[in-house]
């Protein structure tokens, strides 16, 4: 089955010829090597660019371990360039060619030589890897499927798929198992097998069952504001475990850097300024997180917030978490100041838009206290409630707009 991933194939193609090498980056697993070596390469064919001039090469294939020589890779390719036409390197699993970023370099010598390139071990992953091409790389960054992509997949209704989705997430070879227990099982063997090994290795993590640890109570509490020091605390009242909060700070960024979570700051938006701490911590794929916890904690409320996270990011937008202080008094008559939580404050370029996510809204009580924030906030920009189930759109009278999660994850622009 062909999984289309438009998104990041017209990044590609809009980065044509832009004299830098193309990065594409991305969780393992998330379809990197699909896009450049099936879907950019189908696009360059139907272009008319003949197989001459698209040069490529696996670098994971055994039969092409020769070629991870530098000097040979790097004869090869001026070899295979014989006129002034536009030459189209794509290279997968590029981390296995020695010396791959000098020999990159080398390529952006070439006038008639464009280079894109994936990889797919720690190191290569890590949100650093684009400064090593000295101001010359071009960041792709690819997410895992989001809920549209994934229904192009799903054999069955919207409401049965979104189940599926916040269960499994959205790593296409999970996605595309026949049965929920292979599902599954793949998910165990991809964490085991792939994500905790490159991490441990890459950082060489000695106390990987207190790592292992720390991910697991991430998992557990995403949506949840939290930071070092409070996992400390954690470790040593659960476990009886010390385990300072440098160590742990280091170890959420070894899980940050490998693209497996992402912080989301907090922003006083009356005070226009960020909070340093605590933060809140969203995972790449809720397929890894579920799996992380051995699927036993399902709170569709902090899995929903997750993937409406990702969707925004996906989309290319900044996002915080939220508050507004207010001055209240409470029934003593004493004056209080309260924090009130905007869930998403998104940015992009000079547009703004703030986002409540609410699996539910049964009564008038509930749907005042998701919008009492908003209410708070004094200036134009969108505001939205994302809905759980199918509800219609609807507008109040405050111009907040009332929009399914079906809507809003499925329609790309319902976020002006």
């Amino acid at each position: 089955m062909v999984i289309e991933r438009d998104l990041y194939l017209n990044q590609l193609i809009s980065h044509r010829h832009n004299g830098m090498v193309k990065v594409i980056t991305g969780i393992r697993r998330c379809g990197k090597s699909y896009l450049l070596s099936r879907l950019f390469k189908k696009y360059l064919k139907d272009e008319g660019v003949d197989d001459e001039h698209i040069i490529e090469m696996a670098f994971d294939d055994f039969g092409h371990r020769e070629y991870r020589n530098p000097e040979v890779f790097y004869n090869y390719v001026k070899r295979c360039i014989n006129d002034g036409r536009m030459y189209y390197l794509l290279l997968d699993e590029v981390q296995l060619l020695d010396s791959f970023v000098d020999v990159l370099n080398g390529f952006l010598y070439m006038k008639n030589v464009d280079v894109y390139v994936t990889g797919s071990n720690a190191r290569f992953l890590s949100k650093d890897i684009v400064t090593e091409f000295r101001g010359r790389g071009d960041q792709i960054h690819v997410f895992p499927l989001n809920f549209s992509e994934f229904m192009t997949a799903y054999q069955g209704g919207k409401e049965d798929g979104w189940a599926a989705y916040l269960r499994y997430g959205g790593l296409p070879p999970v996605v595309l198992q026949p049965m929920d227990e292979d599902r599954e099982k793949l998910l165990h063997s991809l964490m085991d097998e792939t994500y905790l090994i490159d991490v441990l290795n890459r950082n060489r993590i000695k106390n990987d069952t207190e790592f292992g640890e720390l991910f697991q109570i991430m998992a557990s509490n995403i949506g949840g504001l939290t930071n070092p020091q409070k996992l400390s605390n954690t470790f040593k009242s659960v476990k009886g475990v010390s385990i300072s909060p440098t160590t742990l700070k280091t170890y959420i960024d070894y899980l940050s850097e490998a693209f497996l979570i992402e912080a989301a700051n907090r922003y006083d938006v009356k005070g226009k300024k960020y909070i340093s701490t605590p933060l809140k911590y969203y995972f790449t794929d809720l397929g890894l997180r579920n799996v992380l916890l051995n699927f036993r904690q399902y709170e569709e409320t902090h899995l929903m917030e997750n993937a409406i996270y990702n969707e925004l990011r996906l989309r290319g937008w900044n996002v915080d978490v939220g508050m507004v202080v207010v001055n209240s008094r409470n029934e003593q008559g004493t004056s209080e100041r309260k924090q009130l939580e905007i869930d998403f404050v998104c940015n992009k370029g000079s547009k703004r838009c703030y986002i409540q996510s609410a699996l539910s809204l049964p009564d008038r009580e509930k749907m005042q206290q998701e919008i009492n924030s908003l209410h708070r906030i004094d200036d134009s920009f969108q505001k939205i409630v994302v809905v759980g189930g199918n509800v219609k759109p609807w507008m109040d009278e405050n111009g907040i707009l009332f929009l399914s999660v079906y809507d809003f994850m499925l329609n790309p622009e319902s976020v002006s």
